[in-house]
């Protein structure tokens, strides 16, 4: 296949993808255009809920596997569109519609590379996956998908990064806090008030500055996100709860993290997961090399991924950008995928892992 093959392929299966509907934990017939359109054309997918992937035709236990990986699930849509979310309309070159940019245009660019890598031996093993609940880092999503592969070495995320390899990436753990008071008639100034007795611990999170600072990533946030307290104006609140959000880069563990903010906080708090951890690859990984080699520019993503559910080294690159990303009228370039799938092919046609 010639490169405008590649890339009018590409572009229709996006179409599709953005004119099927796909919120996150709803993906299913999202999976069923994918798992169509890789029937099509002759790649004998698998599926494990609404994950589908397929593995190139010369796998060899010997070699080491390489996933290319991008999500098929959006985030809803904003009330702020102007145009319809699911109408893939192509104006002045962009494709509009809701996932065009994060990530359908690193799943169909990805979906190309592999059926053009996958046409000879390669000193690898390669495996495409579309996976599922990626905006919500679901349990059905790539965390199921990998139980079900076979080995994998090294993986490719598909996410926007205007093509630029993303060699780290931020974790992610979400705290809730609950500080405690004791009701009381407001004009009268009695009880104990929760909103008060949650201040000092609110401070200390706005101001605090943990000591150990990435090259890549920068320092880890904690940033409270949600305040909720008190039911009228003339009781005071016994309760005041808060949710925080914090960012570790790769020196911190969530847990290290959780155990510290533990001593320091007055309010209970609890962590909902740790399992979002701060992840990346070696910069002296063969591909990042070849990256650079390419002209390309390593840098540390302060966003979540599903790289952070891979225990192996990953490199996030995909076409479009992320500041696009859950935005109303979000579009991407058609240049952009067609540059991506000759990247992709570029970097790794032929090439060792």
């Amino acid at each position: 296949m010639e490169y405008n093959d590649y890339l009018d392929h590409a572009v229709g299966l996006l179409r599709r993808l953005i004119a099927t509907p796909s919120v996150s934990r709803d993906e299913a017939r999202a999976a069923d255009v994918m798992e169509d359109v890789m029937c099509a054309c002759g790649l004998s997918p698998r599926r494990e809920a609404n994950n589908v992937w397929a593995v190139s035709p010369y796998f060899d236990d010997n070699k080491p596997t390489l996933l290319l990986n991008a999500h098929i699930d959006t985030v809803r849509p904003v009330a702020s569109w102007t145009r319809d979310p699911f109408s893939p309309d192509i104006v002045d070159g962009a494709l509009y519609g809701l996932g065009s940019n994060d990530c359908g245009g690193g799943l169909v660019a990805l979906l190309q590379a592999f059926r053009h890598l996958s046409r000879r031996e390669q000193p690898y093993n390669l495996i495409y996956l579309a996976s599922a609940e990626e905006e919500v880092s679901g349990q059905n999503g790539v965390s199921l998908a990998l139980t079900r592969l076979p080995g994998v070495s090294m993986a490719i995320v598909g996410e926007p990064t205007g093509m630029e390899p993303a060699v780290a990436e931020k974790g992610l753990m979400v705290i809730d806090g609950v500080a405690r008071g004791r009701s009381g008639h407001a004009a009268r100034g009695e009880g104990v008030n929760a909103i008060y007795e949650a201040l000092d611990d609110l401070c200390f999170l706005r101001s605090y500055r943990f000591g150990r600072v990435s090259p890549l990533l920068g320092p880890t946030l904690a940033t409270v996100t949600v305040l909720n307290a008190g039911t009228q104006h003339n009781v005071v609140p016994d309760e005041c709860r808060f949710v925080v959000d914090v960012r570790t880069n790769e020196l911190y563990k969530n847990e290290e993290v959780f155990e510290f903010l533990k001593t320091k906080l007055k309010s209970e708090i609890k962590a909902r997961s740790f399992r979002l951890s701060s992840s990346g690859i070696d910069m002296g990984n063969p591909v990042v090399r070849r990256c650079v080699a390419m002209g390309k520019t390593p840098f540390g993503s302060p966003t979540l991924s599903d790289q952070a559910l891979m225990p192996f080294p990953s490199l996030k690159m995909g076409p479009g950008l992320s500041a696009r990303s859950h935005s109303a009228d979000e579009f991407i370039y058609i240049k952009e995928i067609g540059d991506a799938i000759t990247t992709y092919i570029e970097l790794l046609d032929g090439q060792g892992i």
